[in-house]
């Protein structure tokens, strides 16, 4: 018996730390760790005790007794991993244990975001005897995309909630909602109450297509479309035109696997979600009957993972298809494991080979069908977007093939899901050219001379670039506070000329809205409140006004 790793795993790598027989790969330190979509169980070692279950975060484990019908391929695919990457000895994993110099017995640190990032830094700067934590968030929620990024229907990614709120609760991490830095106080401000501050903002912003009529109604950013499901208090306002038959997703990774499923998925099956209530209401009465999704390049470059690919081929009521001449040539090299999905040789591209060789079947697959009677979702590939047209919103969207031949489809609206992008700081240098604030093992430099900027630091996308999932930003976080530990044992870092208490009093003086832990538990258990009113998790409230409304209320 073993027990086997699944869609959705976090990469986190919390269930590494808890094998006893350290069967679990690819650990962190590792060459592939932050490459691997998922993590893998060697079914050979694994001694079947259970504590990576308890450990994982988002219930991505099972036994293999107990795999629910759609997950009964995640048993080859784990072992599959371990034909290509065997295990040579199993060897244990060093363990970091993390501590103040002992002439030092205070360090304060300001951490601004309260998304994934800033939540794996805090939880590890929190462990630390000493070490007190300052988490500024500029909306009145926190959890970042955990909230507002993950899709409704991916309820075990979720959870990934619980794991940070254990975080913000504990007694030497405080909270204060509805701050933005930069408005109501300067990282200036921040420094003279903390030894450092760690920028973890994310990436808010998206890449453009620079195409022309890019800027017609009814061309949307996906992240701004995933916002407004999600009940995002900046994005609830808008509007999208559900009303025509066919939306065009640009892109090729897990987003763009996401904004076609919520298009086309039946509303009674959103209904039992933490769905915002007006999406929900918008995509019951929605005509959209077929999503093309179109990548500039063949299907073995494409950016989704294994293991959406699998779960989207096995929703309910919606078909997939694909055109045979663009997914034939190159796919069945891949699917038959001739080639990594980068052209990769060797044992790394058997590794890559076989995953996008399990992805290729199911475009095999969806190539091989004539058409759908109901929903579909039609995969593209190797089509360049030239031109959006319309007559003061889009109509259609014009592409170029690699033969030079140029293909014009009809739609009511674009959505580009082409990746995010990072925003200039105030205050901060910008890298321009990767959207990133310049840095080294996660202290921001200044690249007029090359040195580090003292006090100050960043995790996550605004780090590293857009790349990941909320798993990945753990490694990065302790990158950077290892980077933060050693400039305060170097004494690199100035003593805040002011005492803990008075940075709370600095904010309630200039933030008339001020919110705090206590403040963001109210919003939760109203929430929840009304979720359980109607059979689901949570009812989201979507605008500033009703959250400021109940984090003031009694209950």
């Amino acid at each position: 018996m073993t027990f086997v790793i699944s869609k959705g795993c976090c990469n986190d790598g919390s269930c590494v730390t808890v094998c006893p027989v350290q069967c679990i790969r690819p650990r962190p330190g590792d060459p592939d760790f932050t490459t691997t979509e998922q993590l893998y169980i060697d079914p050979a070692t694994c001694i079947d005790c259970g504590a990576c279950v308890d450990e994982c975060p988002v219930e991505a484990v099972h036994s293999d007794w107990e795999l629910p019908d759609g997950l009964s391929e995640y048993l080859a695919i784990n072992a599959e991993y371990f034909e290509a990457n065997p295990l040579v000895g199993v060897g244990s994993l060093s363990f970091t244990r993390r501590a103040l110099p002992a002439r030092k017995a205070e360090l304060r640190v300001a951490v601004v975001g309260t998304g994934p990032a800033a939540f794996y830094a805090a939880g590890v700067l929190s462990d630390i005897n000493g070490v007190s934590v300052t988490m500024l968030e500029r909306l009145p929620t926190p959890f970042g995309l955990v909230r507002a990024g993950v899709a409704p229907d991916h309820p075990n990614t979720r959870k990934m909630a619980d794991r940070f709120a254990g975080v913000l609760a504990r007694p030497d991490v405080s909270c204060f909602l509805n701050v933005e830095v930069g408005r109501d106080v300067t990282i200036e401000e921040l420094l003279a109450h903390h030894h450092a501050v760690l920028w973890a903002g994310g990436a808010p912003d998206d890449r453009k297509l620079g195409i022309q009529g890019e800027s017609l109604a009814g061309v949307h950013a996906a992240r701004a479309f995933v916002a407004w499901y999600n009940g995002h208090p900046e994005h609830a306002g808008e509007a999208f035109d559900l009303d025509g038959d066919r939306v065009v997703v640009i892109g090729n990774g897990n987003v763009a696997l996401d904004v076609a499923r919520v298009l086309l998925r039946p509303a009674s099956d959103l209904a039992t979600t933490d769905m915002a209530q007006h999406a929900l209401n918008a995509l019951t009465a929605s005509k959209v009957t077929e999503v093309v999704v179109v990548g500039r390049r063949g299907p073995e470059h494409a950016a989704y993972s294994q293991g959406e690919l699998l779960a989207l081929d096995q929703v309910e009521g919606l078909t997939l298809l694909a055109e045979p001449g663009e997914v034939r040539e190159r796919g069945e090299a891949v699917a038959h494991g001739e080639v990594g999905e980068g052209g990769e040789a060797g044992e790394v591209g058997e590794r890559v080979g076989r995953a996008g060789g399990r992805k290729q079947e199911v475009l095999l697959r969806a190539a091989g069908r004539a058409g759908a009677e109901g929903k579909a979702i039609r995969f593209r590939f190797g089509l360049e977007p030239i031109a959006i047209e319309g007559d003061g919103r889009v109509e259609a969207i014009s592409f170029r093939a690699s033969d030079g031949t140029t293909e014009r489809i009809e739609t009511s609206m674009v959505l580009r899901a082409i990746g995010y992008r990072g925003t200039r700081v105030d205050g901060l240098p910008f890298d321009e050219a990767t959207a990133t604030l310049p840095n080294e093992a996660g202290r921001v430099v200044d690249p007029s001379s090359d040195e580090p900027i003292d006090g100050v630091y960043c995790s996550g996308w605004i780090k590293r670039g857009p790349r990941g999932i909320i798993g990945s930003n753990k490694l990065d976080a302790e990158e950077t506070v290892d980077s933060i530990l050693r400039d305060f044992g170097m004494d690199r870092l100035q003593d805040p000329p002011h005492a803990p208490g008075e940075f709370e009093d600095l904010l309630r003086d200039r933030v008339e809205h001020l919110l705090d832990k206590a403040a963001w538990n109210r919003i939760d258990l109203e929430e929840k409140r009304r979720g359980r009113e109607n059979s689901r998790p949570r009812q989201k409230l979507v605008t500033i006004e009703d959250l400021l409304a109940a984090s003031q209320q009694a209950r």
